[in-house]
């Protein structure tokens, strides 16, 4: 696919102005959005690589502008597994933000609380992640093989810093990430759990570890938008999720901006 015009302007306003971070918006997050001062902006469509988003609550473009005084380049929204069935495709974000000179890369997502303390609306910044998406991957686990945390400590503790700053506790935990687009059974989030899980979602997990290993350095903070199967006495829904991701935008955006604030 040749660029079009409007992504040949992004990436002429990019190498101008090379953005300090890239971030990454989950489900329902798109109020996030509207803390960044546009001054270029990409539907999915028009970004060699990338698909038009199939899931209510991603808006599918790709902005660049300022935010706290950085330059940050800003997904609205993400593809998932289930909707391209190419891990490619899900990688392209990523790609395009270090095409595009970045080299933080900040990842938000929408999750399932399985540890008792990850309520709807309490976020969790992810310590580490375990890839349930990945073929017969309790093979390592039981083989009890060990590889360093793609997460950064550096960024995680910019996290922390501006948490601390607006008063928020942010728990500290591992994320797992399933293919989806079902939501799990109740026997396999005992399972995650036995496994060490606190959150459960459909993402992050893949990005991280191949940007990780591309270069970027990465972070990634969940929202807790339902408590996983089984926890609770109802049915788990997407409306849920939305709704609960809206409700804390404010203050997911309010963390992410003392963060950029941050950066070096």
């Amino acid at each position: 696919m040749m660029p079009t015009l409007a992504f040949q302007r992004l990436l002429d306003c990019a190498q101008a102005d090379r953005p300090v971070a890239a971030i990454v918006l989950g489900s329902g997050m798109g109020r996030v959005a509207e803390r960044l001062r546009a001054v270029q902006a990409v539907p999915f469509v028009e970004v060699p690589g990338l698909q038009a988003t199939s899931v209510q609550g991603h808006h599918g473009q790709v902005s660049l502008g300022d935010w706290a005084g950085r330059r940050v380049l800003l997904f609205e929204g993400r593809l998932h597994y289930y909707e391209c069935q190419s891990w490619r495709t899900v990688a392209a974000p990523l790609q395009t933000a270090q095409f595009l000179g970045t080299r933080v890369l900040l990842l938000t997502n929408a999750a399932g609380g399985i540890h008792d303390a990850l309520l709807p609306g309490r976020l969790m910044l992810v310590r580490d992640h375990i890839e349930w998406n990945r073929p017969y991957c309790w093979q390592g686990l039981m083989r009890g093989e060990v590889r360093p945390s793609p997460y950064s400590p550096r960024l995680r503790q910019l996290f922390y810093d501006a948490g601390l700053t607006l008063g928020l506790r942010l728990h500290e935990g591992v994320y797992a990430a399933v293919t989806g687009p079902c939501y799990e059974t109740p026997a396999e989030i005992r399972a995650l759990r036995a496994w060490g899980a606190d959150a459960v979602g459909m993402s992050t997990a893949r990005e991280v570890q191949l940007a990780h290993d591309a270069g970027l350095e990465c972070a990634a903070v969940s929202l807790i938008t339902n408590r996983a199967a089984g926890l609770s006495d109802g049915p788990i829904h997407h409306g849920e999720v939305l709704t609960n991701a809206a409700a804390q935008a404010e203050r997911l955006a309010d963390l992410l901006e003392g963060v950029l604030r941050r950066l070096g």
